[in-house]
């Protein structure tokens, strides 16, 4: 498992087990209401963004690197596609590639299928 993957369990098992405590340190006002519903909305801002920085923001970044992986995919370049095939780049179109394969065969496979690039 890498290490930001530990530590983002790990601050979501710290975040709920500190809920935990503060929802038992609450006083009952039956009455107000008030204090409780602050309690309430800060529980929910902690979880939003929580779920932004473990979530939203990785997916973020990664939909960002392919899509500049795409943008820079040129003539020549070895792939590998998300289905496996390992290839070289024998021609780049707006929405596709065609990837010569070890065998010499040509495929055409949808530019956003290409997973990673390759070093020589």
């Amino acid at each position: 498992m890498k290490r930001s993957k530990i530590l983002g369990l790990v601050l979501i098992v710290a975040v709920l087990a500190t809920m935990a405590l503060m929802g038992s340190c609450i006083p009952t006002d039956t009455e107000g209401g008030g204090s409780s519903t602050i309690y309430m909305i800060v529980f929910l801002v902690l979880i939003f963004a929580m779920f932004y920085f473990l979530m939203i923001r990785p997916q973020r970044k990664r939909q960002k690197e392919h899509q500049q992986l795409m943008e820079e995919l040129r003539k020549g370049d070895r792939v590998i596609t998300a289905g496996g095939i390992y290839g070289v780049i024998e021609n780049v179109s707006e929405d596709s590639v065609v990837i010569k394969v070890e065998s010499g065969t040509t495929v055409r496979v949808a530019k956003g299928s290409v997973a990673l690039k390759r070093e020589m």
